[in-house]
């Protein structure tokens, strides 16, 4: 069988996330013994100043057996973020008023700045 055949055979339920530069891509696949474990790529786009781009990728594998005890992790961190922070996005890339509103808060734009950098996880690291 051809590997795009094969590939086509793994993908059994797939989602989209498009989110600004980043694009979560998320999978059920079937193991050769016909069980399911889900991937989760992360999928950037970087544009080079000749206006050409390319994509960097990170996936993580998610096995059953991990299932209930990543989501509860998952649901905790979502809660505790949104707990502290709301949903509103504070950065510097989403607000143009960003560092005008925290001028006179240093120390709250180091903490914002610290967070927003938490996102960037390369997955190869972990």
């Amino acid at each position: 069988m051809r590997e795009n055949d094969m590939l086509e055979k793994e993908e059994i339920f797939s989602k989209v996330l498009r989110a600004g530069r980043r694009t979560y891509f998320f999978d059920v696949r079937a193991t050769k013994a016909d069980d399911y474990y889900i991937t989760i790529t992360e999928s950037k786009k970087f544009t080079e100043e000749d206006g050409s781009f390319h994509f960097k990728k990170h996936k993580i594998y998610l096995y059953k057996e991990d299932f209930v005890a990543f989501k509860d992790i998952l649901d905790e961190m979502t809660s505790y973020v949104l707990n502290n922070k709301g949903e509103e996005v504070i950065s510097e890339r989403h607000q143009k008023d960003f560092k005008k509103l925290f001028a006179d808060k240093p120390e709250e734009t180091e903490t914002v700045m610290a967070s927003e950098s938490f996102t960037d996880i390369n997955f190869d690291d972990i």
